[in-house]
């Protein structure tokens, strides 16, 4: 039986590994929890979200709804366990993240065909390798790569939001609802007068930051900036992101108020909720004073504050190919996640599973297996292996990065029927090769 080694236990070794297993490669998997923890981590299970509980929309007219469902198609095994640990989210899809996380560590730690080694792995082991460490990749790792690669590697900083219990969030200033009406009032929304917004603002700018730790300056990734930074952007800002009122009409005053927070449930049980959007590197003390001016949240108890933390990822465009495979290379080295700058819990999924099976297939003597970018995963796969590489960054998936159609669209609604007429054809590709896969 031939033999893989998959280091780290996040989403995309998880997936690496079942892809490998599941044709019958012998794998071994690494992941150092429970022994040693990134400062992002607080479980022991593998497949740990901790930016989100949400893998965001589940709808065909956007391209990480296409996504999630090219992989379902796949067979992915993150896919599966987050179906199976779901919990309401309107039109997004979102996960009681215990239940999710111990379905996977259950599917792994049960199949036949993969042992799971704990420790921390310090140096890049010999033989058919897929490392999946993520964008906190430990010191002595990330060197090693660093050395094999001859290249200088780039970072930036991600952010997780605050979650706080239902019981403490004032209904009395809240109300339930999903934007225009999708979903089943799925949302906490939490209104806010002109006035109550202002002085919001005032002292979000104005609060105390974390200090930061072992680094010389401060790159944000678009898509998880802290909202504080957000905020200092101009105070309309905030507006127009994560506290925009538009399609939530307050049952109260039957109008859209000034600016709306939502939370968005964070557990099975509906006990805990996220504050959607307030990514942030403030202080503890000052996230307490400053979130607590928002009317519905004067009484939050806080589980767990936001917390920021160093991300790194690989100029892959020079390093890797589209079965994120190493370059020019004699050896079967893949790497896999966010480290090769997808960006998102979906995207790494779609990264590990692409590895998986190409390692899987080079080790059985198959042909590669390299996605076109007509789908939502090998749009994603090509990015990152021929983006520009003077001016890489982390990407989430868009339909920006697929095939364009040929097809017009013109009218009401041209670009959701654009965007569906764009999934079904990738979805008719994918159907195609899921017996070649």
């Amino acid at each position: 039986m031939e033999k893989a080694i998959v280091v780290g236990a996040g989403l995309a070794g998880c997936e690496a590994a079942w892809q490998l297993a599941k044709r019958g490669i012998r794998v071994e998997l690494y992941e150092m929890k429970p022994e040693k923890k990134t400062p992002a981590h607080q479980y022991s299970g593998f497949a740990e979200l901790v930016c989100s509980n949400s893998l965001r929309s589940d709808r065909l007219e956007n391209a990480v709804g296409l996504l999630k469902e090219e992989l379902r198609r796949m067979d992915s095994l993150i896919m599966e366990c987050a179906d199976a640990a779901r919990v309401p989210a309107g039109g997004a899809l979102a996960v009681d993240r215990t239940v999710f996380s111990d379905l996977v560590t259950e599917k792994i730690k049960n199949h036949q065909n993969i042992d799971v080694i704990t420790g921390e792995v310090e140096k890049i082991p010999d033989g058919n390798v897929i490392i999946a460490t993520g964008p906190l990749t430990t010191p002595d790792l990330f060197k090693e790569i660093t050395c094999l690669t001859g290249r200088e590697n780039l970072y930036f900083f991600d952010a997780a939001a605050p979650i706080v219990t239902l019981e403490s969030v004032d209904m009395d200033s809240a109300f339930r609802a999903s934007r225009y009406g999708k979903g089943e009032d799925d949302y906490i929304n939490c209104p806010m007068t002109e006035e109550e917004y202002t002085a919001f603002y005032t002292e979000l700018v104005n609060a105390q930051l974390a200090p930061l730790k072992e680094v010389d300056k401060q790159v944000v990734f678009e898509g998880c900036m802290p909202v504080e930074t957000m905020a200092k952007r101009g105070k309309d800002t905030l507006l127009y992101g994560p506290l925009k009122p538009v399609g939530l009409t307050d049952p109260k005053t039957g109008k859209e108020a000034y600016a709306v927070v939502q939370l968005r449930q964070d557990n099975r049980e509906g006990t805990l909720y996220n504050i959607v959007g307030f990514q942030t590197h403030l202080k503890w003390g000052e996230q307490q004073r400053v979130f607590g001016m928002i009317p519905a949240l004067k009484n939050a108890e806080f589980v767990r504050f936001g917390v920021m933390h160093r991300n790194t990822y690989m100029n892959s465009p020079l390093l890797l190919d589209g079965r994120y495979r190493l370059k020019n290379s004699e050896r079967r080295l893949y790497f896999a996640g966010q480290m090769t700058g997808v960006e998102g819990y979906v995207e790494s999924t779609s990264s590990g599973l692409v590895a998986g099976i190409n390692l899987a297939r080079e080790l059985l003597g198959q042909k590669p297996l390299v996605m076109p970018d007509i789908t939502a995963t090998g749009g994603l796969a090509q990015y990152i292996s021929s983006g520009a590489v003077s001016k890489f960054v982390p990407m989430n998936v868009t339909f920006g990065i697929m095939c364009p159609s040929d097809k017009k669209f013109r009218g009401k609604g041209a670009k959701a029927e654009k965007n569906r007429f764009i999934s079904e054809r990738a979805l008719k590709y994918v159907d195609e090769i899921v017996g070649e896969a």
